[in-house]
């Protein structure tokens, strides 16, 4: 009977202690960007981590350690998971918030799978304008916000400067040269063959499809074509269309260009010295930066990187992004607060991804002194304001984007004339838009 009193403090701390471990809310983040737990799994000092599966993974876990009442999940797909979320959604599972391309979004907004966000932004004290033109550009659909940006991407030459100084490519002052209108690209190209005996390019020619597709994208928009005028149905058969394959074509056929390379080959290449300017995205900028402190490397202290140059008469430049959205599904008044402080922290550590390579949504950070001391980036900035998708009514872009690149690809192989491959490109395309 003497020991009763005591029993009760007891009781109360387990019920409490109970109460806070169902009071805690379970955010499930799905996302694609590589798995690298083994390295990153525990760590929470993001200045620690380099490239976008150790930096993303460090952001999560550092929101993790900092709300201890949210319980994060964490599902990592392979590039791109769309099938598997596709498959969720259909099985009434999906996550709470998913990575997905800005291109990406119509497909899903169109068919109400995703939710806007503007409510939570607002919840978070996250206004529209603070991102970048591109960033908002690629998640406003219809007038609402369908997406947290994350970034910017776009397509980059990756230059060799060893073999562009022995190509006569550098000024005395040290100033790259390069190509303002398609004939000066090829006499370039010709000149660097002649001097380095290699190619000009290290293009992506085997198992891939976008390459292509991005390089034509935003040769047309530099020549203001309105391709996608109607976003149902795409417009090829044009001389603008044919001035670009033209360019492709004779860039194959007089071997100024690395040929039967996949993505990793070409990667590998251009750090083994087999080309003079990789074309691939902003994405590998981490990546070669640290190469080129490589004494061993082809590449040592002879790096740098910039947007394709333009060519035509305006400066446009195809970009996409990644975003964070919000699958259609019912939620609670929790997992709205614990979502809309994850939209915060995001956006607060807009900085930290940025060290990836890819170029800040949040348009304070283009500013940072942090920032602007990474390698490179003052020379891409202008991407932010230049930088153009496809309209956002065009759905299937990933689809589209390949019938297109495998069309190119024919017409600059020679696989298939010019215009039938335009042709057939635009038959294709038109044909699945039409059966949506």
């Amino acid at each position: 009977m003497k020991k009763q009193p005591l029993l009760l403090p007891v009781i109360l701390s387990v019920c409490m202690a109970a109460g806070g471990a169902m009071a805690k809310t379970e955010l499930h983040l799905q996302r694609f960007f590589g798995a690298c737990d083994a390295q990153y799994g525990t760590n929470t000092d993001v200045d620690k981590a380099e490239g976008e599966c150790g930096i993303m993974t460090s952001l999560i876990n550092q929101f993790s350690a900092e709300h201890p009442d949210i319980k994060v999940k964490v599902t990592t797909v392979e590039w791109p998971g769309y099938d598997q979320l596709t498959a969720q959604m259909a099985s009434r599972t999906p996550p709470d918030l998913v990575t997905m391309h800005n291109s990406v979004i119509s497909d899903y907004q169109s068919r109400r799978l995703i939710l806007p966000i503007d409510d939570l932004m607002k919840q978070a004290g996250v206004a529209l304008d603070d991102f970048t033109d591109t960033a908002a550009r690629g998640i406003v659909k219809e007038g609402q916000v369908y997406g947290l940006p994350i970034d910017t991407w776009t397509m980059l030459f990756h230059i060799n400067l060893k073999l562009m100084k022995q190509a006569g490519l550098v000024s005395e002052d040290g100033q790259l040269m390069l190509p303002h209108t398609p004939e000066e690209l090829l006499q370039q190209a010709r000149q660097f063959k002649k001097a380095t005996g290699k190619p000009y390019l290290v293009q992506i020619l085997s198992n891939e499809t976008s390459a292509y597709t991005r390089l034509f994208y935003t040769y047309m928009f530099e020549q203001d074509s309105d391709f996608f005028a109607n976003p149902d149905k795409v417009s090829l058969q044009s001389d603008k269309a044919r001035n670009i394959v033209n360019m492709l074509k004779q860039i194959y056929d007089e071997d100024l260009t690395t040929k039967n390379m996949d993505y990793p080959a070409s990667v590998s290449g251009f750090t083994n010295g087999d080309g003079g300017i990789l074309m691939n995205g902003n994405w590998l900028l981490g990546a070669f930066e640290v190469e080129s402190h490589n004494p061993d490397s082809e590449i040592y202290n002879a790096y740098m990187a910039v947007p394709y140059p333009q060519l035509f008469q305006n400066d446009k430049l195809y970009v996409d992004g990644h975003s964070w959205v919000m699958p259609n599904k019912k939620r609670d008044k929790a997992k709205l607060a614990a979502t809309a402080e994850f939209f915060k922290f995001m956006k607060e550590n807009d900085y930290q991804w940025s060290r990836t390579g890819h170029l800040p949504s949040v348009k304070s950070v283009l500013t940072m002194p942090e920032f602007l001391k990474l390698p490179h980036r003052q020379s891409l900035l202008s991407v932010t304001t230049r930088g153009t998708g496809l309209p956002e009514g065009v759905k299937r872009q990933f689809a589209v984007q390949d019938i297109l690149g495998e069309e190119l690809a024919a017409a600059v192989t020679g696989v298939k004339p010019i215009d039938e491959a335009l042709k057939e490109a635009e038959r294709r395309i038109n044909d699945m838009l039409a059966n949506l």
